[in-house]
């Protein structure tokens, strides 16, 4: 699959005041800021777990994302909005050749591997793949072919995204397979249940120790 199918994960320079605001307060912006570099980097580790592409499209200083990540191609986010950014995405990644293209973000640090393995393999038989959020978004979608249509007038940021994203889809006639959901890390809601959910990750050790107030 290595070449031909690419997972691209959507990713921020983790700056204070730019990156998991909804968390402040309890944290302050720094360490959201430390939050939020702790989950992408667990992110683009799991991301090395299959037999895929690993791809970052990045929005901040090429320099931080080429010193963090030096083994992980980049490519720089273009577009007014999400909607123009995903639809970027995919193009350039299919212009390039890729003949299956799966896009995650950075704020689901224990996203299980396997479900990306899922994704991929669905794209076998399905012409799109999604895996819902628990905030009415998605962790993941996948194509096997470009579909800009997809990403135009979605109401982001709201609990709708999905349910819209799917009419998209049905409008264009793809066949698509939603898959199991699951969590963002978005808001304190979210950090305790990484913490029970997966205790061991280096995001929800971090997150206790914020919240606990021995982290500085």
């Amino acid at each position: 699959m290595t070449g031909m199918s690419v997972l691209g994960i959507f990713a921020k320079q983790p700056q204070p005041g730019r990156v998991k605001t909804r968390l402040c307060p309890p944290l302050t912006p720094l360490q959201a800021a430390e939050l939020y570099r702790c989950s992408l980097q667990e992110t683009v580790d799991l991301a090395a777990r299959g037999a895929w592409t690993r791809m970052l499209f990045y929005r901040g200083e090429r320099r931080y994302f080429r010193n963090s990540f030096p083994d992980v191609p980049l490519t720089e986010q273009r577009g007014a909005d999400l909607g123009e950014r995903l639809a970027e995405a995919f193009a350039s990644r299919f212009a390039e050749g890729a003949r299956k293209v799966v896009i995650i973000g950075s704020d689901s640090p224990d996203l299980p591997p396997t479900l990306i393995g899922e994704a991929f393999a669905a794209l076998n038989q399905y012409d799109a793949v999604v895996a819902p959020a628990d905030d009415g978004g998605y962790v993941l979608i996948g194509l096997r072919r470009n579909v800009p249509e997809l990403f135009t007038d979605i109401p982001w940021s709201t609990d709708r995204v999905l349910a819209v994203t799917r009419q998209r889809m049905t409008e264009h006639r793809l066949s698509f397979l939603k898959l199991p959901g699951w969590y963002d890390l978005d808001d304190v809601a979210g950090l305790r249940q990484i913490m029970r959910r997966s205790p061991k990750s280096g995001t929800a050790r971090l997150a206790a120790r914020l919240l606990d107030g021995t982290a500085p």
